[in-house]
């Protein structure tokens, strides 16, 4: 477990969607249900412009530091016009740079640790800014602190590295950074780009030249429930894990997803999530000799949905899963209902006194172009919908992969 009271400082301002006291909220939950006991959190690692330029400029590392000083609002326009910083998304708050610069340390910890041999799995929520390019922020990301820990762990040994990315917005930073890297395959299901920012994530975005194939994209409809887009996930990402045959999964496990997210318009429950998060625990263990990193991302229900998905999340890389039936303590409800009054109230519903929703962690698998009916209870539309997005991604990859798109055994 990767943590810094640091990352608090990642706060752009009381009305932005990005609050830090989910981070807050998810630590006192997962220790007040006992997913932490004897756990000694690893500090992120104290690093310098050479890790933040495994992906990013000089100049726009010049420019964080530079926005987030004491003169930075003097040259606003300018650094928003060039740099993204200072815009809605990204608005300029002291201290940029330093906070920023936290959040890839404790990425790169956590890659650090499973490097070594210390631990097979290591978890920073902190982390997943997968919008950050490499000079321009975008998305509420500063530094892309997934694309630097994928960069230094093939630095440091590893040549194939699978990036799985759940969060509801497309992991373009990422994929971007590696568009033309054979060696890492990014696959990411998000919101159909056509109906989110930001508008990209198309299935026949598949990678670059000599590394076709080396990223795939699910973009789901608006309102798909837990047993579709899990579907939707078994009918593509183990097929693909399988064949690329990774030395460790990399996971972006935003939790904006849920329904109850203010910002997007999936549908997922907490039990959906918390089976992607088992699902990607279990391919890691399966391929991988158990190695997984696991990081944070998007997710704007900073008070009723985050902590409780994050906590799944925090228990599923210390082996400690938690029935999401589990009832939440009393305490931290009522210290949580406090905290939500200084949160924007758009973003801070009340908390839930449970660990889960009542929703499902089980799907029919894709079974092919066969024309099967909906199990009962699912939308017949959505589900031919979801259906033809997995044939979709199948067929603008799995053929560079050596894989069979129709067949379903593939």
């Amino acid at each position: 477990m990767i943590w810094s009271d640091g990352y608090e400082a990642y706060r752009w301002a009381r009305e932005h969607p990005m609050n830090p006291i989910r981070l807050a909220l998810t630590m006192s939950l997962a220790t007040s249900l006992g997913v932490l006991d004897d756990v000694d959190p690893l500090a992120p690692l104290d690093i310098d412009d050479t890790a933040l330029t495994r992906v990013h400029s000089q100049h726009y590392i010049d420019a964080v530091r530079a926005v987030g000083g004491p003169d930075g609002a003097r040259n606003q326009a300018l650094f928003e016009q060039i740099y993204g910083l200072g815009d809605m998304d990204n608005p300029i708050f002291p201290g940029m740079h330093e906070a920023a610069r936290t959040l890839v340390g404790g990425s790169i910890a956590a890659a650090k640790a499973i490097a070594s041999g210390r631990v097979r799995r290591a978890v920073n929520i902190g982390g997943g800014m997968h919008h950050a390019m490499a000079s321009r922020a975008a998305g509420f990301c500063i530094y892309n602190d997934c694309a630097i820990a994928i960069d230094w762990l093939l630095e440091h040994g590893y040549d194939r590295i699978a990036y799985i990315d759940i969060d509801a917005h497309h992991g373009d930073g990422v994929e971007k950074a590696f568009a033309d890297d054979p060696r890492v395959l990014t696959v990411s299901l998000h919101q159909h780009p056509a109906t989110l920012w930001p508008g990209t994530g198309w299935p026949t975005e598949i990678g670059a030249q000599a590394a076709a194939g080396s990223a795939a994209n699910i973009a789901l409809m608006p309102g798909i429930v837990d047993s579709l887009w899990l579907r939707a996930f078994h009918g593509v990402v183990p097929s693909l894990i399988a064949q690329f045959k990774p030395q460790i999964i990399v996971s972006q496990c935003g939790a904006d997803s849920h329904a109850a997210d203010p910002l997007t318009d999936l549908a997922l429950s907490v039990e959906g999530q918390r089976a992607a998060i088992l699902a990607m625990r279990d391919l890691a263990d399966k391929y991988c000799e158990g190695r997984w990193l696991a990081v944070g991302g998007g997710g704007y229900g900073v008070v009723n949905v985050v902590p409780r998905i994050w906590t799944h999340l925090i228990a599923a890389a210390l082996g400690r899963d938690l029935d999401p039936g589990t009832r939440i303590p009393d305490e931290w409800m009522a210290s949580a209902r406090d905290l939500a009054g200084t949160v924007d109230p758009a973003y801070a519903a009340d908390p839930v006194g449970f660990m889960g929703d009542g929703g499902t962690d089980e799907f029919d698998p894709w079974a092919g172009d066969a024309g099967v009916a909906p199990p009962p209870g699912i939308d017949e539309r959505a589900f031919r919908q979801t259906d033809r997005t997995i044939l979709a991604t199948r067929r603008a990859v799995f053929p560079l992969h050596g894989l069979d798109p129709e067949d379903p055994r593939d």
